[in-house]
């Protein structure tokens, strides 16, 4: 079936990419119709008793989207005036201040001191303004909008959902520079890793389209986060690079057998198919990892990373090889050498000190997972955000002036009695750090009259049999004071009534800290498990993958170590991101030369003889693979503002980079001593396969090739050891394992090898 997919698909090149094209207007209407969610909080597990109750704030309340406005310096007059043109905004429920309560004729010292504590400090007041709509919501962030536009630069408005609104304004702005940049350092990357001047931006417009559709297709999960907005498209083109690589050497290999280009794109796209549904396995399976964790965040990265690969994948088989036949003359035409090193005398180096590069490796494992588990980590999402931002200058006045770091929201029965409120309101007063408690029992309490509360306010605090407490505290969210804090107010609202919840920002983040933890356990064990077990069964060994396995986790621990020896706080998400991304995207990098080696091995030769060449043939794809991955996340990090997004990837690049050279510098060593462990627990580990019935060979065994005379075919690291101008005698091609036609033919081709990411066994 694949053959007359490929046969169709090569003859009628122009049509294709015509459909291709095509086929992104669809994908960037689903891409503009997919609405982006910048609210983290909201990805918490709906069993939770802070998002119940946060559903319930939402819904009799009104109460999830509030914002507080503080009033600097300015006549009762002008507030009384503002706090009308407020309520007048399309999608503001209702403006609460002194003057709906007690009118502004009355002095403030002849206000009760609850309220007067509650809405003056100093020369400032405060007012409340709720919204239709929940915090995150399009038409909130629109209100806010309109609010701000009412306002002088006297008025601050602060809380949860302005810290959203000034987020997405941020990442509106910067998305487009994430992405040119991303795609402008990929590019430089590959021009110096590649050997022709256009083959870079044919690879751009494969991946480019790859994106799009991915975009396009997140419509049919009608939401995705600011996060996987911000990173999935940096991450695809760095992931995916690799195929369009493997596909397009495929290609030049199989010209050497056809007289028709297009035959030889056939067989390209049957050797590419072969290979990368089973290579991008491994990347997949990291990917859907995340789908496990309970905060929902993950199944959002994970479902969209890992439709990502897929279709990067899709796009490498039908779509690239059209483009690669169109401008096959462009991409012949502007060739030149390639800058990638040899790395023939560091091998030959690795294979001399094998024994201690090996026992290195075992004892960078002890300070590595020391530094990575002792990392500092923040939840707090406005911590990332520039502090100059509106809302964080706002929500710093809420706490210096009005001593609110933290705002809770108890809801509870509205049955209680009046004896059991008030003793209730007295204990939790008396909890540390806590400010300030109201509630419409404590209203009454201040001496005002049932009837005289406004009908705003009465809505406010009593809904539908619940009541709502609003307890603002001085401790941070977040923090081990805040987390003290909601312990100690659970055991005493509890003592109430049992069917009590505590919400807000400082119990959702306490939730979110304890759902962190666990998730990142268990995500890091499904990850490691579903690429072991993909490994097995290519390798159809116990040990292989265990081997393979462990030496990416070491270069996991040594990127998110590098973080405690450089004493930077990384957010959250970004371990548990990391530690999925980077073992399932680089742990090709390790199974790229161990199957070489295990093809060189069933050949006959000794182990000295195929790590060397698995290795000097390995190390170029390696380090263009990682070089893409590393120019295209850490371009990101120059032009974040926030860093949530900069330090995730901050480590992507930096693991890209770290498993890259745990791979070229540790891992031919780790393969040549364990390789009699490999033949003792592996099924048919030096027996040679069986010849294929194709007419023509799989990547892995591919024929020897005849000795092709320009510069580019020798192999790695011949020319760069020659003077310069000089080229091997035609006589001596031929002479020895370096220059021997075989060698030539499996080994790198212009810097790439023929069974780039082709796991031995993988058909």
């Amino acid at each position: 079936m694949i053959e007359k997919i490929a046969h169709m698909l090569t003859r009628k090149p122009k049509l294709v990419a015509g459909i291709a094209v095509l086929l992104l207007i669809p994908s960037i209407l689903g891409f503009a119709a997919t609405r982006i969610n910048y609210d983290i909080l909201s990805y918490l597990p709906q069993d939770l008793p802070s998002s119940q109750g946060e559903q319930l704030l939402e819904e009799p309340f009104r109460m999830a989207a509030t914002s507080m406005l503080i009033v600097e310096g300015m006549p009762a007059g002008y507030t009384n005036k503002l706090i009308q043109d407020i309520k007048n905004v399309p999608g503001v429920s209702s403006a609460i201040w002194v003057s709906n309560l007690v009118g502004i004729q009355i002095p403030v010292e002849m206000i009760p001191a609850d309220f007067r504590e509650m809405f003056f400090s100093g020369q400032a007041t405060m007012m409340l303004i709720q919204y239709d709509h929940p915090g995150a919501s399009d038409e909130t962030m629109e209100a806010i909008r309109q609010v701000r536009s009412v306002c002088n630069e006297r008025c601050f408005l602060a809380g949860f959902s302005v810290v959203i609104k000034d987020t997405r304004d941020v990442m509106d702005g910067e998305l487009p520079i994430f992405v040119g940049l991303a795609v402008l350092l990929a590019l430089l990357a590959m021009s110096v890793t590649l050997e022709s001047t256009v083959l870079p931006f044919v690879y751009l417009a494969s991946i480019g389209m790859a994106v799009i559709y991915n975009f396009g297709s997140n419509v049919f999960l009608g939401q995705i986060s600011y996060i996987t907005k911000a990173i999935a498209a940096v991450l695809q083109l760095g992931v995916t690079m690799d195929y369009s690589i493997f596909l397009y050497h495929r290609y030049e290999e199989e010209r050497e057998h056809y007289d028709d280009k297009r035959d030889a794109m056939t067989q390209a796209i049957i050797a590419a198919f072969r290979s990368l549904s089973g290579s991008s396995l491994t990347t997949i399976a990291g990917f859907l990892a995340l789908c496990f964790m309970r905060l929902t965040l993950g199944r959002d990265i994970g479902i969209v990373m890992a439709k990502g690969v897929i279709l990067g994948v899709a796009t490498v088989i039908l779509v690239l090889p059209s483009l690669v036949l169109i401008f096959d003359k462009q991409i012949g035409r502007h060739k030149h050498k390639t800058l990638i090193p040899s790395f023939e005398r560091v091998n030959g180096f690795i294979f001399r000190h094998r024994a201690p590069l090996v026992a290195l490796t075992v004892l960078l494992f002890f300070p590595s997972v020391y530094a990575q588990r002792h990392a500092d980590i923040y939840y707090k999402l406005d911590e990332s955000l520039p502090r100059d931002l509106p809302s964080i200058v706002s929500n710093e006045k809420l706490k210096d002036d009005f001593d609110m770091a933290t705002s809770h929201f108890v809801v509870l029965r509205d049955d209680l009695s009046a004896a059991d409120m008030g003793e209730l309101e007295e204990r939790m007063e008396e909890v540390p750090g806590i400010t300030s408690v109201v509630s419409f029992h404590k209203m009454l309490g201040a001496g005002i009259p049932d009837f005289f509360i406004p009908e705003d306010l009465r809505n406010m605090l009593r809904q539908e049999g619940w009541q709502l407490m609003m307890i603002n505290s001085s401790c941070a969210p977040a923090t081990d004071e805040v987390a003290d804090q909601l312990d100690a107010m659970n055991e005493i609202l509890h003592s109430y009534d049992p069917e009590a919840m505590i919400t807000g920002e400082g119990a959702m983040y306490r939730d979110l800290i304890d759902t962190s933890a666990v998730d990142f356990q268990v995500t890091n064990y499904i990850s490691i498990a579903a690429i072991f077990l993909i490994i097995a069964f290519v390798f159809r060994s116990v040990s292989v993958p265990l081997v393979l396995v462990a030496t990416i986790e070491l270069a996991i621990f040594i990127n998110q170590g590098c973080c405690y020896f450089l004493g930077t706080e990384i957010p959250f998400i970004a371990p548990t991101i990391i530690s999925c991304v980077q073992l399932g995207a680089t742990v090709d990098y390790a199974i790229l030369m161990t199957s070489r080696f295990q093809e060189e091995l069933k050949k006959g030769l000794s182990r000295k003889e195929a790590i060397l060449i698995a290795a000097n043939s390995s190390d170029a794809s390696i380090v263009t693979s990682a070089l893409v991955l590393f120019c295209a996340t850490l371009g990101v990090s120059f032009v974040s503002s926030i860093d949530l997004i900069g330090a995730i990837c901050v480590m992507l690049a930096r693991g890209a980079l770290v498993s890259a050279l745990v791979s070229i510098f540790l891992m031919p060593a780790i393969l040549c001593v364990c390789e009699p462990v490999f033949n003792r627990t592996s099924y048919r580990w030096k027996t040679p396969d069986p010849h294929p019935a194709d007419p023509l060979p799989a990547p892995e065994t591919a024929e020897p090739l005849p000795a092709r005379e320009e510069p580019e075919a020798l192999p790695v690291g011949t020319a760069e050891a020659l003077p310069a101008g000089e080229e091997i005698p035609e006589e001596k091609q031929g002479e020895g394992e370096e220059g021997s036609p075989e060698k030539r033919a499996e080994g790198s081709r212009k810097g790439k090898p023929s069974g780039s990411k082709t796991p031995a066994g993988v058909k």
